[in-house]
């Protein structure tokens, strides 16, 4: 299994970085995903799914606040992937980040994870 970075990039906020894990690509998110740095997670997420990935794993744990703009990107990103035949995954959201899931529904419609470990072993 490749195990590799094969990208990161920094919009101020927000910090995201690209691996793959088998047929899986794992997005990792740190920082603040709102209308300001919402572009850098959408291109990460297109790129994988363009690339081939259409099962995407995104880590959550270090992601310290997300609004309705990065909300939509993750939905965005679901239907690009359920086109190609995979989906995303959410992995260990803190619980600031998990009640935006919780208050929009939008929880219903994603894979949630506790932990990336349990996101990988899926």
């Amino acid at each position: 299994m490749d195990r590799g970075t094969v990208g990161s990039a920094s919009r101020g906020r927000l910090q995201v970085g690209v691996r793959h894990h088998g047929a899986s690509a794992v997005v990792t998110v740190a920082g603040e995903l709102d209308h300001h740095t919402a572009d850098l997670l959408r291109e990460s997420l297109e790129g994988c799914v363009n690339d081939g990935y259409a099962r995407l794993v995104v880590d959550c744990s270090r992601l310290e606040f997300m609004d309705s703009t990065g909300l939509n990107v993750l939905l965005g990103a679901r239907l690009k992937a359920e086109a190609e035949g995979g989906g995303v995954h959410l992995a260990g959201m803190q619980p600031v980040v998990a009640r935006v899931f919780e208050i929009t529904g939008a929880d219903a419609v994603f894979t949630v994870h506790d932990s990336l470990d349990t996101a990988l072993a899926d």
